[in-house]
C-alpha cells in the first residue's frame, strides 16, 4: 500500500488557515491502495489504470471497492462518491459514514466539484484552449453497446481544455491537455476529444477503430493492435479535485503512472503548432 501518492490535500478552513491532515491509521498491507488522504469520514485514492470500481469477479482485490473493504475492515460499509471507468487513472472519493456519503453525493449532483483531467492526445490541437459543447447520447450503429456519441438529440454536454505541452516521438505528433468536464456524462471527455479531432492515446473504443475494443473483451487482441495503440491503457487520468464541505475548501491532487509520464518525453513542439491537418477525423457516427 501507497500511504501518499501525489500532492498532499490542502484543507482551507473559513478563517483562511491551513487544517493539517490527520495522521493515518495503521491498515493491511494486502489492500494494494495509493492512499491520498483519509479521516474518520474521507477516503480519498489513487485508482491505478485497469482496475475496475465496482466487483465484475469473486476475487476481493479485482475492484476498487474490493480492495476498500479489505482496507477498512469488514465493520466498515464504504461507499463510493464519483467513479472512474477501468482504464482511466486517479482521484476517487469513498465516504466512510452515511451523512458523509449523502453530503457528498449532494456536491457532485448539484455540479458543486471542480474536476481536472490530464489527457494525452494525437495530434496538436490548433488553438491554444478551447470548449467543447456537443451533446451525447447512445450510438446505435456501433457494435459496441457502451458507446455513445455526438447526437442532436442527446443530453447536454460540455468540456473545457487547455494545452499544457505539445511533443513530436517517433509515432508522430502528440499534446498534454489539461481537461475540465462542466457536466458528468458517460465517457464525455474521451468522446468530445474525439469529436475535436484529437482522440485520447490508447483509446479502444474512441481512437478510430472500435474493433479494437471488442478484441480486447474477447481476448483476441494481437500484438499489432496493442502497438498501434501505443499505451497499455488509454491515457486519461483525474488529476484534481476541488470543493467546499464542512465549511471548508478542500483540494485533493494525484500524479499519474509511470506509463502515462514516461509517454510525455520527446522533442517538445512550440505552442500553436497544430493546424486542421492535423487532426483526426472525427469517429464513424459523431456530427461533423
Amino acid at each position: 500500500m501507497i500511504r501518499s501518492h501525489g500532492d498532499p490535500p490542502t484543507l482551507t478552513t473559513p478563517a483562511g488557515t491551513s487544517a493539517p491532515a490527520p495522521t493515518l491509521p495503521s491498515r493491511p498491507q494486502t489492500a494494494r491502495l495509493a492512499v491520498v488522504f483519509e479521516d474518520s469520514e474521507l477516503l480519498v485514492l489513487n485508482k491505478p489504470a485497469g482496475l475496475v470500481c465496482h466487483p465484475t469477479k469473486s476475487d476481493a482485490t479485482s475492484s476498487l471497492i474490493g480492495r476498500v473493504r479489505l482496507y477498512l475492515g469488514p465493520a466498515a460499509a464504504p461507499q463510493l462518491i464519483n467513479r472512474l471507468d477501468r482504464e482511466t487513472s486517479g482521484l476517487v472519493l469513498i465516504a466512510k459514514t452515511p451523512p458523509a456519503a449523502r453530503a457528498l453525493r449532494r456536491l457532485w449532483e448539484t455540479r458543486a466539484v471542480t474536476k481536472t483531467y490530464l489527457a494525452i492526445v494525437h495530434g496538436v490541437p490548433g488553438t491554444p484552449a478551447g470548449e467543447v459543447e456537443a451533446p451525447l447520447g447512445p450510438d446505435p450503429a456501433s457494435p459496441v453497446a457502451i458507446k455513445d456519441c455526438v447526437r442532436p438529440d442527446g443530453a447536454p454536454a460540455r468540456t473545457r481544455w487547455r494545452v499544457l505541452r505539445s511533443w513530436r516521438r517517433a509515432e508522430g505528433r502528440f499534446s498534454l491537455l489539461e481537461v475540465e468536464p462542466l457536466t458528468g456524462r458517460k465517457h464525455q471527455i474521451r468522446i468530445h476529444l474525439a469529436h475535436l479531432g484529437h482522440p485520447i492515446v490508447g483509446d479502444k473504443i474512441y481512437g478510430g477503430d472500435e474493433r479494437v475494443y471488442l478484441d480486447f473483451v474477447s481476448g483476441r487482441l494481437t500484438e499489432a493492435q496493442r502497438a498501434r495503440l501505443l499505451l497499455p491503457f488509454h491515457a486519461l487520468h483525474a488529476a484534481g479535485l476541488t470543493f467546499t464541505w464542512q465549511d471548508r475548501e478542500w483540494r485533493f491532487a494525484a500524479l499519474p503512472e509511470p506509463w502515462f509520464s514516461d509517454f510525455l518525453a520527446g522533442e517538445e513542439l512550440p505552442a500553436g503548432s497544430g493546424s486542421p491537418t492535423d487532426a483526426k477525423p472525427a469517429a464513424p457516427g459523431l456530427l461533423p
